[in-house]
């Protein structure tokens, strides 16, 4: 018997993105469907990179509004996927979150849900989203209407 096997990754670390690595992050937002029109070069400061040799294998950004923050834009390039780098990256943006004082974090998905309920994210009512991620770009336009929205306590 046989099994197919994938290639092995490549040594995958986590790291603060770079304003230069927002190119390669565009480009793997594109590739996902994921939106990114209010995003830029200055935002990458607010982005986790996942690092295989040199290039970004993933992403994560973190929108903060005191206490409360968006976990946005979480994205893995195709040929690192199932690998555990999409949860890796959502660790690491939960630490640096509780370290800048968010004690809960919220997202909008449309394909994603299982995967963050099984990281211990609670869909929620649209409806139930605080101020300051209803006033997000990401709430408010960027995101279909049926996207799901989910939350977690840190």
């Amino acid at each position: 018997m046989t099994a197919s096997r994938r290639s092995p990754a490549r040594a995958v670390r986590l790291r603060p993105a770079r304003a230069s690595d927002w190119p390669e992050i565009r480009d793997l937002l594109d590739l996902a469907g994921l939106p990114h029109a209010d995003l830029g070069e200055r935002d990458m400061r607010d982005f986790l990179v996942a690092d295989a040799g040199g290039e970004p294998a993933g992403a994560a950004g973190l929108q903060q509004a005191g206490s409360v923050g968006l976990l946005r834009s979480l994205v893995v390039a195709p040929a690192q996927r199932d690998r555990g780098v999409g949860g890796r990256l959502v660790a690491g943006l939960e630490e640096r979150a509780r370290e800048s004082g968010v004690r809960e974090l919220w997202l909008l998905t449309v394909d994603a849900g299982e995967f963050f309920a099984g990281r211990g994210y609670r869909l929620r009512q649209r409806s139930s989203a605080p101020e300051a991620i209803r006033a997000t770009a990401e709430f408010r336009s960027l995101c279909p209407d049926d996207a799901a929205l989910f939350s977690k306590r840190l």
